[in-house]
């Protein structure tokens, strides 16, 4: 298995189960640095539907108090665990990232920090289970992730946003 994406590129693997393995490792990582509770870490995306191609990065959620009375300490215990802050502005999420070197142009994993028990939070894991749950919805995802991913011209940004409104509609 091999994990990452430069900044612009956009490609699907295959699913790989190590994909599984690969998050519990860094889940544990950020346990140790930040004392955060098992069950506020949680693998999303696609690397975390079995059977589903994705892009090779793991996506984790961590689930906190409050966005706006974030502590200023775990972004310091999280780059310990080699994640940095992206500037990604979003209304519900903070995103970090680790890389695979000092270069920062290949990224592996993502931390989307997000209120523990929110919308985004239900609906993260709600798109995740019934896609595992739900073999007719998993594959009409897939299909459209494959479909998009070899369309001439289409960009990381626009797969995205693609992808965020089928998931907004499942």
């Amino acid at each position: 298995m091999e994990l990452g994406l430069k900044k612009n590129d956009l490609r699907l693997s295959p699913y790989d189960p190590s994909w599984e393995k690969a998050f519990m490792n860094i889940k544990k990582q950020i346990i140790d640095c930040t004392a955060l509770k098992p069950d506020r870490i949680q693998h999303i995306g696609s690397t975390s539907i079995v059977g589903m191609p994705a892009k090779p990065i793991i996506d984790i959620m961590v689930g906190i108090d409050s966005l706006k009375q974030i502590d200023a300490k775990l972004f310091t215990q999280l780059k310990e665990a080699g994640f940095l802050r992206l500037k990604v502005e979003k209304p519900d999420e903070i995103v970090l990232a680790r890389f695979t070197d000092k270069s920062y142009s290949v990224k592996t994993h993502f931390i989307h920090l997000v209120e523990k028990d929110s919308k985004k939070w239900n609906d993260l894991l709600f798109f995740r289970n019934h896609l595992n749950q739900n073999s007719q919805a998993k594959e009409a995802y897939k299909e459209l992730k494959q479909e998009l991913v070899v369309q001439p011209g289409m960009e990381i940004q626009s797969y995205t946003e693609i992808c965020q409104r089928y998931f907004e509609s499942e």
